[in-house]
């Protein structure tokens, strides 16, 4: 039996896509018989003269009935005796595109219909794009309502060369033609003897036994980070999905974007121990010393990801409101959402033609290639090489509405992280050095961005720089970098001690964090009080523990840039 198959069904405005779900729904026996029956009492008051009305299946919603068109994505769960099946059958007006962008972001496979009256439209090139943006690598092009044109041939090789112009320019693969009536059955689930002349199977057959599986692995593993748990001082896991590849126990790990170096200690599916565990599983990892990860970040394992700061991105705009450049909006990346912006629009595509179109906008339902600029550089890739660190959606700081969604199509200002960046390190004792970075405050995009200018590791004996742009430390002073556990002292402007922080005794000298804010804490205790409290966190990142211990502007002031 073949593995799950999660296909969408688009295209154009009464294409007939709930009918074609519809009917294979019941010439498969996949529905029960009080279903079957309502069907049969509902369609006699329908559009149909009494004959099954086999959109109803699917048409739930009253609004959808009324039009007689589809407004939501209905999602539907079938199996046959050769494979399991998920179904999305998505809207065809363009009022709703971004539902059924929805529906294609799940799917591996998509059944586009295409009205054999009325051929290629433009809202069938508009799915046939946004599925290809999504990432859908196999494609079926369902020339539907075949009967209304006496099953011609002839018009079905007609629509079978503007398929091909459309392949041609989408660098579409995997492209299936069939054509068919949803309505009356003819190639849905049996081969149809009014079209003879067609020598293929019927769709349902070519859905149960298509091979979907990945020609193109994506290189070795990785998971993002969606929960760090600490249901105590003893444990600390790093909860995610595996999206790629597989780990085991003793493998050697990198922390995206510390660029940290582990040993797995343990992994954990579910609450059970085991050696390892690979793609597709959700999984908590422990690892053999500390390193800072939270939610957002990336465990890796030669999967070649790097930090980065500027996107290139193909989008599909999705709000009410146009797109606006030098605008704000939080972007999501992964399990990692912070600001952006979009600095400029390369080109907006032509839905209909596929040229580039110079715009300094974008209306709802458009696609275009834009920059984003993050206000810190996160761990990101190539849709093309790993898929979920290559998928954005942007979210509208005010309203919290989605105003777009796509994918990278490019990375550049790749960022410095780990132990090249600024940073403290005697014998095996390192810490980074983020009391370098300069904050900066854009006008142009109303944000803090950080720079860190300094790429020097620092030891005992070295002079180190306290003043910067947007920073001046006192010549003494003692350093806590939290998230590596490690104490430096700062000694008329030399470092006289790197230290594990669990050794470290207050001396009547400032301390700071490691990002260069006052740690509110003038004796022994109260330091001991700040790194226990820290240590028992769930969330390395609590505000309230950061509100209560942490003062910003004590050594430091925001630069405001042009």
């Amino acid at each position: 039996m073949k593995g799950l198959l999660k296909f969408i069904t688009c295209g154009s405005v009464d294409d007939g896509k709930s009918t074609l779900i519809g009917h294979i729904l019941y010439d498969a026996k996949l529905i029960y018989a009080d279903q079957e029956k309502a069907l049969e009492l509902d369609s006699k008051v329908g559009s149909r003269n009494g004959a099954i009305d086999y959109s109803l299946l699917l048409d739930g919603l009253m609004a959808e009935r009324e039009q007689g068109i589809t407004i939501d994505v209905a999602y539907r769960y079938f199996t046959t005796d050769n494979r399991s099946f998920i179904v999305a059958d998505t809207p065809g007006h363009e009022e709703y595109t971004r539902n059924m962008a929805v529906g294609a972001s799940f799917a591996d496979l998509a059944v586009i219909l295409v009205d054999a009256s009325q051929g290629v439209l433009v809202q069938t090139r508009r799915h046939a794009r946004i599925c290809k943006l999504m990432g859908i690598r196999y494609f079926v092009f369902a020339i539907n309502k075949m009967d209304l044109v006496g099953y011609s041939k002839e018009r079905f090789n007609e629509i079978v060369k503007q398929i091909d112009e459309l392949k041609e320019e989408l660098k579409l693969d995997n492209v299936k033609i069939i054509p068919l009536s949803a309505t009356e059955g003819d190639n849905v689930t049996t081969k149809s003897e009014n079209i003879k002349w067609y020598d293929g199977v019927p769709l349902l057959e070519y859905l149960e036994t298509v091979d979907i599986s990945s020609s193109d692995e994506e290189k070795g593993f990785y998971m993002p980070v969606q929960r760090v748990c600490r249901p105590d001082h003893t444990f600390r896991g790093f909860q995610g999905q595996i999206e790629a590849g597989s780990i085991s126990v003793g493998d050697e790990i990198v922390a995206l974007p510390s660029n940290e170096k582990a040993n797995v200690k343990s992994v954990f599916v579910t609450d059970k121990e085991v050696k390892s565990a690979h793609k597709g599983q959700p999984v908590t990892i422990t690892l053999d010393k500390e390193v800072d990860v939270s939610r957002g970040c990336v465990l890796s394992k030669n999967a070649d990801i790097a930090v980065y700061k500027k996107l290139k991105v193909s989008l599909l705009w999705m709000d009410d409101e146009p797109l606006v450049i030098g605008k704000d909006y939080l972007v999501k990346l992964g399990t990692k959402t912070i600001s952006g912006i979009i600095t400029a629009i390369d080109y907006a595509v032509n839905v209909n033609t596929g040229e580039h179109i110079k715009t300094e906008t974008l209306e709802k339902n458009g696609i275009a290639v834009c920059e984003i600029l993050l206000t810190e550089a996160i761990v990101a890739d190539l849709f093309s090489a790993h898929k979920t660190l290559g998928e954005i959606i942007l979210i509208d700081r005010v309203t919290n509405m989605t105003s777009a969604c796509g994918v990278i199509e490019d990375v550049s200002q790749k960022a410095v992280s780990g132990s090249a960046k600024a940073s403290f390190k005697l014998g095996d004792v390192e810490a980074r050095g983020d009391i370098f970075e300069e904050f900066y405050y854009d006008t142009s995009s109303l944000n803090v961005l950080k720079y860190q200018p300094v790429r020097n590791t620092y030891t005992v004996g070295d002079e180190i720089p306290v003043d910067g742009e947007s920073y001046h430390y006192p010549d003494s002073f003692d350093i806590i970098v939290l998230r590596d556990q490690v104490a430096i002292s700062v000694r008329d402007k030399k470092i006289t001690a790197i230290i594990p922080a669990s050794e470290y005794e207050y001396s009547g000298f400032p301390v700071i964090n490691g990002r260069g804010f006052e740690v509110v804490a003038d004796n022994n205790k109260a330091v001991q009080d700040f790194l226990k409290e820290y240590n028992s966190l769930a969330d390395s990142n609590d505000p309230q523990f950061f509100a209560k211990w942490i003062k910003f502007n004590t050594y430091r002031k925001i630069i405001i840039k042009a």
